[in-house]
């Protein structure tokens, strides 16, 4: 085998294994990347399908239940337009709690609960996930112009002979 040829097969072999090892990475990144989806999505059926992701928005007034166990929780996380309700196994943030907002990361079931793995909440007073205010100023500002829509007055008439 000529010396050229050798340097051909080596750039191949290079390239062929530079090639393989990306796509093992990218699948792994693509496998463990959890998207944010607001409540609101999620009651819109825009969720992913047996996927990990985010939920988040506000732990809902007396919401937060209990079991026996002390380490099973379900409450609801709200984005003031939508519910949604949350199953969690394990110890919460010592910050979580009811009217803060909280990010859980999990899975729909079929029975519309949201199972959460993992469970996060705001640390300071300001902080909120940068997804989770926006998805809140969305619904505010839904709510207030469908507000504004059903409050507007009926055109008045003038009667007949003013």
């Amino acid at each position: 085998m000529k010396s050229r040829h050798k340097k051909l097969a080596l750039i191949v072999g290079a390239l062929a294994l530079v090639g393989a090892i990306s796509a093992l990475v990218l699948n792994a990144l693509n496998s463990n990347i959890a998207l944010y989806i607001s409540p609101t999505d999620v009651a819109q059926g825009k969720a992913p399908q047996n996927k990990l992701f985010r939920i988040g928005g506000l732990v809902k007034e007396a919401s937060i239940k209990r079991q026996g166990d002390g380490v099973t929780i379900r409450f609801v996380v709200t984005d003031t337009e939508n519910d949604i309700v949350v199953d969690y196994v394990g110890i919460l943030p010592d910050l979580f709690m009811e009217g803060k907002g909280a990010v859980a990361q999990g899975r729909m079931m079929p029975d519309g609960t949201f199972k959460a793995q993992e469970v996060l909440a705001k640390h300071d007073e300001n902080y909120m996930p940068p997804e989770a205010a926006q998805a809140l100023n969305d619904a505010h500002e839904r709510g207030v112009q469908k507000a504004a829509t059903q409050a507007a007055p009926a055109p008045a008439t003038q009667a007949a002979g003013n």
